[in-house]
């Protein structure tokens, strides 16, 4: 997720070995496996499956998963494109389509994060200090509407400026630019404090004073409980986050700094985006699967309504790989499949 996708990064990763391409094929299959499966037991489970009501929390899950699931609609194009060895053969039109559906949703997601986590804050701070209000289901709904505006405006930029261009015989989907490296450092640049600066300082004052909340209460069995599990929960978040995207961000702010002529251009910098990049990329793509259990581990709401939904799936998976398998093989204990082998 991200732009991974850029005219610097896309010319350096056409590598000479294959294992680089085999292995972002392998992991855009696990990521868009994980991801669709993920993001879809939860919009289900969260619009179908008993939870209709829209809570604060609830509404923005639900986006963070609507974001990830288009997310991952576009994983199909940079699979061809990278089996292609960094070809695109769909033309102009969708190349602008699919940089600006796949940068936007990297905005998106970061957006709805950061947003999820100053309402939990305020929503824990309400229920002890009438000062501090709730958010409402209806200015949530405003709020990410909002955030979806900023999200399409961050990405103007890459729906502009994207194009198909011949590089070396080869069609290349990437930005193009007007004014050589410096539009493109500092449009990097942007993504760099808009998508990972701002949302990381944010996210991690909100949970400190969350934390700090959470302390001050009274430490009997209870409270002390629910504190280590908002510590979990905020570590977990925070770490994910961090973790996933801090390596893409750093090897592109390196990359700045050399459109920039802060430092020169070496070896060691073609190296590192022609091996090290299309890993963090591959790191930074995990994101959009990981956040569906996140949201799990951090909500006992979701997960107990998961639980019922799963349970109630398994009687009808159990019936239906025992149709049409006698009632005494049933009830012998046997697998139908070795019985069937013997006949």
């Amino acid at each position: 997720m991200g732009d991974p996708f850029n005219s610097s990064s896309r010319v350096f990763n056409r590598t000479p070995q294959g294992h680089v391409t085999f292995g972002n094929l392998e992991d855009i299959d696990v990521t868009a496996d994980r991801s669709l499966v993920g993001n879809s037991l939860v919009l289900f489970v969260m619009r179908v499956k008993h939870c209709r009501q829209s809570t604060t929390i609830n509404v923005f899950i639900i986006n963070l998963a609507v974001t990830d699931l288009q997310f991952v609609l576009t994983l199909p194009f940079w699979a061809v494109d990278t089996a292609l060895d960094f070809s695109w053969p769909f033309g102009d039109a969708m190349c602008k389509i699919i940089l600006s559906v796949t940068v936007m949703n990297m905005y998106a997601s970061v957006f709805f994060l950061t947003a999820m986590s100053i309402t939990r804050y305020c929503s824990v701070a309400s229920a002890t200090k009438n000062s501090v209000r709730p958010p409402t289901s209806c200015s949530v709904k405003w709020v990410c509407a909002f955030l979806w505006v900023v999200a399409t405006v961050a990405t103007a930029p890459t729906s502009i400026f994207s194009t198909v261009t011949n590089v070396a015989g080869e069609k290349l989907c990437l930005l193009k630019f007007p004014a050589g490296h410096y539009w493109l450092a500092f449009y990097h640049l942007q993504k760099i404090l808009v998508a990972f600066v701002l949302p990381m300082l944010i996210l991690s004052v909100s949970y400190l004073l969350l934390l700090r909340f959470v302390r001050k209460r009274n430490l009997n069995n209870v409270h002390s409980k629910r504190r280590i599990h908002v510590t979990k929960s905020i570590t977990v978040v925070v770490l994910s986050f961090f973790l996933c995207w801090m390596p893409n961000h750093a090897i592109t702010f390196w990359g700045v700094l050399v459109k920039l002529n802060v430092i020169h251009w070496d070896e060691a910098y073609y190296i590192v985006h022609t091996y090290v990049f299309p890993v963090t990329v591959c790191l930074a793509h995990t994101n959009s699967c990981l956040n569906p259990f996140i949201c799990c581990l951090t909500r006992r709401a979701l997960r107990k309504k998961l639980k019922n939904c799963l349970s109630n799936i398994a009687p009808w998976v159990l019936k239906s790989r025992y149709r049409g398998v006698p009632a005494a093989l049933r009830l012998s204990g046997n697998k139908p499949e070795t019985t069937f082998r013997e006949r």
